[in-house]
């Protein structure tokens, strides 16, 4: 009997459960409701402005305002210099609360305030469009409509009254409209002097904080409050017209118009420290004004020289007497790797008396900080010749900037109609042999051909090498043949030279500008580059 139940029992099992697929099937077809049609389709430019909106509710303004453009180049470009630009960012905006945090530790008696971790997080900000505009002023007006979801890592340290708290922002959420303008216009890259920022409506901000690792945006009433406390407190520092300053340049500086030129005679130098292991040193001499980091002048290379003789002169555009200053560093040239700096000292061009040259001889120093004790270490001394040339009302050039092209006089017996081409070869990036890369630098130009050292398995050579080609008048209709060879690492060798690249350099520029100084990139090279700096000087 206990068998045949069994049996009995799995078969009504069975039969029951497909029974019930069978009929469940035969409802679900049979009572499928009938008022159900297909949606209709109509064009966007058919539906009102609330059914836009309820459809596509993230419209950029670009498409709703038609004096915003569109910027999507920016969101890429933004996309790639994020993590530069977020580091950028953490710092400036450090400098900027450092005041603010010192101010209001003391008026609320609190120890100190610091940042633990600062970061902006991998997801860059998005502008929805961009409104720019043209004004009479010296000045250039953007109004970008910015969205950002971000997620930073924000972690502040307080301590008061002897207790410590750590208090964290994250999941960060801002819509704003800022005002981003850029005055005055100048003529000093990066041709402002300053940004000055603005917001014209209330921001919306939206976060999580932490503090000790308790998410206080979850404690009833708090949320809120916290929200309209720091909207309140942004829109009374920033909302336009008051503004948050940058600055970027002093346009006291960049404004002013020369005032004269200061003439420096590097003779040479003395005692210099043996840096080199199998050698002496390889000194040659960098001079740059004090405001100016992107724009500078050098000597040649003297090669395996302690006592090096250089005797060549330079031109700098003064603007302001009394705040510039010139910078003279003395650097070891290294084959490979950047040069090795030796010492510096700085010359206060308001010590200087006009139209009279001053002979100075300059004690090395490693920095301009007194305190250094290492500035007592004998480093050698630089000897130069300096005469500062104040301009004449009369003489006053238009538009001159200290980044103009002086470039020193052409020798004697130089034709006089002429000038001296000099070819100055500084260094290639990314070369790449098939069988061997062993660069050296050949320069073809009417008919002379000059070569430079050959270095041996580097990609990326640094010769800073001079040639000078004697010119009988401007060659502003010729080229210059620049070619980067490999040569062979041994003359038996199965494997000849091999030519790695090459650019043909038209001459115009530089007789028209005096002096240039690019990077070019290699025909017949993958990735290859070369930078070359031409001058062009007469009599």
């Amino acid at each position: 009997m206990g068998f045949v139940s069994t049996v009995l029992g799995f078969c009504g099992f069975g039969s029951g459960l497909t029974a019930g697929v069978v009929i469940g099937y035969y409802l679900f077809i049979y009572f499928q409701p009938s008022d159900v049609k297909n949606p209709k389709i109509r064009p966007l430019v058919e539906l009102d402005s609330k059914s836009l909106e309820r459809i596509l509710s993230e419209i950029p303004l670009w498409v709703k305002c038609p004096d915003y453009d569109r910027i999507d180049w920016l969101n890429k470009f933004l996309e790639t210099m994020w993590p530069y630009l977020n580091k950028a960012i953490c710092s400036t905006a450090t400098k900027i609360a450092e005041p603010i945090i010192a101010e209001n530790t003391a008026k609320y008696k609190i120890d100190s305030v610091e940042f633990e971790k600062f970061t902006l997080g991998s997801l860059p900000p998005s502008f929805q469009g961009m409104k720019v505009y043209v004004t009479d002023e010296q000045e250039l007006i953007m109004e970008p409509s910015l969205k950002w979801a971000g997620n930073p890592n924000v972690t502040v340290v307080v301590k008061a009254y002897g207790l410590k708290a750590t208090i964290q922002v994250v999941d960060l959420q801002i819509f704003a409209a800022p005002r981003i303008t850029l005055k005055p216009l100048v003529s000093n890259f990066p041709c402002f002097a300053k940004i000055f920022v603005s917001l014209m409506e209330k921001p919306h901000v939206d976060f999580g904080l932490k503090l000790l690792g308790v998410d206080l945006m979850a404690i009833p009433g708090l949320y809120g409050f916290v929200q309209e406390t720091i909207k309140n407190q942004v829109v009374n520092m920033y909302l336009w017209p008051k503004t948050l300053e940058v600055p970027i340049l002093d346009p006291a500086i960049a404004l002013k118009k020369p005032v004269g030129i200061v003439q420096i005679k590097v003779v040479g130098a003395r005692k210099l420290q043996k840096k080199d292991l199998l050698g002496k040193s390889d000194p040659f001499v960098k001079l740059k004004l004090s405001d100016n980091k992107l724009s500078f002048q050098k000597t040649k290379v003297k090669y395996n020289n302690l006592n090096p003789e250089w005797n060549e002169e330079f031109r700098f555009v003064i603007k302001d007497l009394e705040t510039q200053s010139l910078e003279l560093s003395v650097y070891d040239w290294e084959k490979v790797g950047r040069p090795e700096k030796m010492g510096m000292n700085v010359i206060q061009l308001r010590e200087l008396t006009p139209d009279e040259t001053k002979p100075l001889t300059l004690k090395l120093l490693k920095n301009m900080d007194p305190n250094d004790v290492q500035n007592e270490k004998s480093r050698g001394e630089i000897i130069l010749e300096v005469t500062y040339k104040p301009f004449k009302e009369e003489d006053l050039p238009k538009d001159v900037s200290e980044d103009a092209n002086i470039v020193q006089k052409a020798p004697d017996g130089t034709p006089l109609d002429g000038g001296l081409l000099v070819v100055i070869v500084h260094e290639a990036k990314d070369l790449e042999g098939k069988h061997h890369t062993n660069p050296y630098v050949k320069i073809l130009y009417r008919g002379e051909d000059k070569k430079t050292k050959h270095i041996r398995k580097n990609k990326d050579p640094r010769w800073e090498e001079v040639f000078e080609f004697v010119c009988e008048k401007p060659p502003i209709n010729d080229k210059i043949h620049v070619e980067v060879l490999s040569k062979p690492p041994n003359k038996g060798i199965i494997h000849s030279k091999e030519i790695l690249g090459y650019v043909d350099i038209s001459l115009a520029d530089v007789v028209r500008n005096k002096r240039t100084n690019e990077k070019y990139h290699l025909i017949d090279s993958k990735n290859g580059q070369i930078q070359i700096e031409l001058e062009w000087r007469t009599s």
